[in-house]
Order: C-alpha cells, then sequence, then structure tokens
C-alpha cells in the first residue's frame, strides 16, 4: 500500500482536494487494510474507513459497496460494516492460509479416526452453515455437504449448534423465515426448534436424525474461542441404524474441546 494520499495546497497555503494517484485496485485493499489496523474494532463505520484508507468519503462509499455486493465486507443493521464471509471462502482454499481449518485438522482426523465416519467442520455464515473441511470414510452414508457449500441451519447437526449459540436477533431472523422441510423428520416450528435450540446450549451437543439425508444422523458439538465465544461447530454423520452411540458422542466433544483449546479456550467444561 502507499498510505494515505498527499495533499496539494493552493497557492494561498490552504489544502487542496487530496490528490490519489492510486490504481483502483490499491484503493479496494486499502479499504480491507482499515480492518487490519492495530487494536481495530470488529466493524467500522464508513467514516471511519474512509479515514484509515486515505479515500474521499463519496469515492469509499463507492468501492465499499462493490466490496459489499461481492461479499468481501457485510453490512450490519447499525449501517456498520464487518469483513464478510467470502474472504474466508476464498481463504480456505489455500493450503498455507493458517485459519481454523488449519488449526483444527489435526482433531478432525483424530475424530475420522476414532469413529471412522463423515467429520464436518462449520462456520455459521448468515442463515447458513458454511462447511470449511469433510473428512469422508469410502464406506460412510452417502451425504450432500462439501467444502465451501453451504446447508440450512435448522436441519444440519452443525447448523443447530451454530444457530444455538447465535445472537438471538440471529435466531429470531432466521426461525422468522419460511424454513424448509426436506424430509419427513425436518423440524420446521419455530416453538419447536427454540426448544430444541435451548437443550443444546444446556447440554453442548446437538443429535438430529433423518432431517436432510434420508438414513444418516448427526451428533455435534460447539468450538470456542479464546473469549468463550463458538465460532464453529463440529460433527460426525453416521447412519440412523445401528444407532450412534456414547461413545460417538464423547468423540465428538473430545474433538470440539481439542480444537477450543487450541483456539484458547481454557475453561474445563462447556
Amino acid at each position: 500500500m502507499s498510505g494515505k494520499p498527499a495533499q496539494a495546497r493552493d497557492p494561498g497555503g490552504a489544502p487542496a482536494s487530496p490528490v490519489d494517484d492510486r490504481s483502483l485496485a490499491a484503493r479496494l485493499f486499502a479499504i480491507l487494510d482499515a480492518f487490519t489496523a492495530p487494536a481495530t474494532a470488529t466493524s467500522l463505520s464508513l467514516t471511519v474507513i474512509a479515514e484509515r484508507s486515505g479515500i474521499p468519503l463519496s469515492t469509499a462509499h463507492r468501492l465499499v459497496a462493490e466490496w459489499v455486493k461481492w461479499g468481501g465486507l457485510s453490512r450490519q443493521d447499525d449501517g456498520r460494516y464487518t469483513l464478510g464471509m467470502r474472504l474466508w471462502e476464498v481463504g480456505v482454499q489455500t493450503p498455507t492460509a493458517r485459519n481454523l481449518r488449519t488449526i483444527a485438522l489435526p482433531y478432525l482426523e483424530d475424530l475420522y479416526e476414532t469413529t471412522r465416519e463423515h467429520v464436518h467442520l462449520a462456520i455459521l455464515d448468515g442463515h447458513d452453515a458454511l462447511y470449511v473441511e469433510k473428512l469422508s470414510g469410502h464406506h460412510a452414508v452417502r451425504v450432500i455437504s462439501h467444502v465451501g457449500g453451504r446447508l440450512p441451519l435448522h436441519s444440519t447437526g452443525v447448523g443447530l449448534v451454530l444457530l444455538a449459540y447465535a445472537p438471538h436477533d440471529v435466531i429470531d431472523g432466521y426461525l422468522s423465515t419460511a424454513l424448509k422441510r426436506f424430509l419427513p423428520k425436518t423440524v420446521t416450528s419455530p416453538a419447536e426448534l427454540r426448544g430444541r435450540l435451548a437443550g443444546i446450549r444446556a447440554h453442548g451437543i446437538a443429535h438430529m436424525s433423518e432431517e436432510m439425508t434420508a438414513g444418516s444422523s448427526s451428533i455435534a458439538a460447539p468450538i470456542r474461542d479464546r473469549t468463550g465465544r463458538v465460532v464453529a461447530a463440529v460433527s460426525i454423520v453416521t447412519r440412523t441404524a445401528p444407532v450412534p452411540t456414547n461413545v460417538h458422542e464423547q468423540a465428538v466433544r473430545i474433538a470440539a474441546q481439542g480444537v477450543s483449546r487450541a483456539l484458547g479456550y481454557r475453561r474445563s467444561s462447556f
């Protein structure tokens, strides 16, 4: 980055309009750099973005709108902006990126070796569970998930966990939408789902069976960062018969706790 553009001065010594000779790409990336300033907040107003990037407010408004359209930034209800999940989706495709998937992978591999079932790692993105890692067994039940793919929150194990620990306004917003019934057992009643989410928060585990894919069951648990915030969910997907055992549940809990500790979470249980 070339930094903020220098200001020209008129003959009387007063500052004239800034002359920004940076390319369009440089100005777009300067907007992202605004979010990496020391001790920055997780969300920024348009004015602060313009100040930190050295871009006039009107130009910043236009470029930020382009980032939002692409998914690189997300506009919150209060008008502030946060980094968008599209950046994550691109980032997880980079093998050398040090991110959640990299940190979690050893624990996911252990979970796979223990269960020999599909193992999923997902994060919350809007009204979807975004899958950032998947390990599959050759003889495991058929599933439709894939890395970089999205599935609804109410019909997947990881989705239920992510929804259970989401802010109240996110839960209310999701449950106010028309929820699709994929199979006869898919729960779509807002009241029933609220009770289910409360149970997940109480027990720290989610169980579901034949709500997205026929013949499959899922067990999922939350992953927390050093502040205790749930930032992801891990799950296994098994065949409905035979019924998954307590050994499967314990394996999922251990994997979730291991990733959480690797992220800095130190509470003994959750």
